[in-house]
């Protein structure tokens, strides 16, 4: 169908198959086997941190692991209580820390304005695993456009601090694959510039990435890291429950692009012996070697969206699972 769809079926065999099982870029099956959609992550002193979307009747669900293999899920919320200008349905958040010590946490959630949209918002807390308070005003919220979603934070070389999102195109409805009206909504990866306490905006944001034809009708959940100086965007295409919903990558020299998109996917529908189905959501570590992302091996409709983590490699601009 698409160029990117076909390579990655293409490529199914080589990347199920390459890993040794003591040190293989896969976990060894999901780390969490119940559903820990959207995963972001922090290493903190040596402890790790996840957080995910909300679910279990938490609106900012926590994990915890010592050293990036065993994981428990703490049944805290990290986010106990939202803003007052949201309903709920908090997504896909990230945390990041301040120079002062501090936390920020970006989520999105939808407006009491727009029930089937999603706004960014912010939350700070001096200890990663919170309470977070939210801050009273969005942060972005373009709903002409579809509004915001997949909100993850950047701090670049020089100390100043970002975050990127995706403009949520799809959520104006019409039809279509993944509602996006036959492709006629766009869903582009903005870059927001910030201040010094990571919730304040500094100018308009911009687009750094869109989608193409190879990526169906949408990308979204970008994360953002710089190594060896290269910043690598990775981000998902395609309808999130199905089997052509990937994680990919694009890199540039300056973080405000352009951006190159890698030539195949990173992670695809059969990975890791065939275990995984709608890898998605991935978020990398700052120094580029672990990632965690979520897939569903249980079914194939991504009802429960599992985290897993990987092993990764940068070579010049080019990532791999390792």
């Amino acid at each position: 169908m698409f160029v990117r769809i076909l390579l990655s079926i293409l490529s199914l065999t080589p990347i199920s198959t390459q890993f040794p099982l003591q040190k293989r870029a896969f976990s060894n099956g999901p780390v969490i086997t119940t559903n820990f959609p959207d995963p972001a992550f922090i290493n903190v002193g040596g402890l790790y941190t996840a957080f995910s979307t909300s679910n279990g009747g938490h609106n900012v669900p926590i994990a915890t692991s010592p050293d990036f293999a065993s994981w428990t899920v703490t049944g805290a919320d990290a986010l106990p209580a939202l803003p007052s200008w949201s309903t709920g349905n908090t997504w896909a958040p990230d945390v990041v820390q301040l120079a002062d010590g501090s936390f920020v946490m970006y989520f999105c959630a939808t407006p009491s304005s727009a029930p089937s949209m999603h706004c960014v918002g912010t939350a700070t807390s001096s200890t990663v695993d919170g309470p977070y308070t939210a801050s009273p005003n969005v942060l972005a919220c373009p709903l002409a456009q579809g509004g915001a979603i997949d909100p993850a934070g950047f701090q670049d070389s020089d100390g100043t601090l970002y975050v990127v999102y995706k403009i949520d195109g799809n959520s104006l409805g019409g039809g279509g694959t993944c509602g996006n009206g036959n492709g006629q909504y766009s869903t582009p990866i903005m870059l927001q510039k910030l201040e010094a306490d990571g919730v304040t905006p500094n100018g308009d944001p911009i687009q750094v990435l869109d989608r193409g034809d190879a990526d169906g009708p949408l990308i979204e959940a970008p994360d953002l890291i710089l190594v060896d100086g290269t910043y690598f965007l990775f981000f998902s295409s395609n309808c999130f429950n199905g089997p052509y919903y990937d994680t990919s990558y694009a890199t540039a020299s300056s973080v405000t692009g352009p951006y190159t998109k890698s030539p195949s996917p990173l992670l695809v529908t059969g990975g890791d012996n065939g275990a995984l189905y709608s890898p998605g959501g991935a978020t990398a570590s700052p120094d580029g070697k672990h990632m965690v992302f979520h897939a569903d091996s249980q079914s194939s409709d991504a009802s429960v969206r599992q985290m897993w983590t990987a092993g990764i490699t940068i070579s010049g601009t080019t990532v791999s699972i390792s």
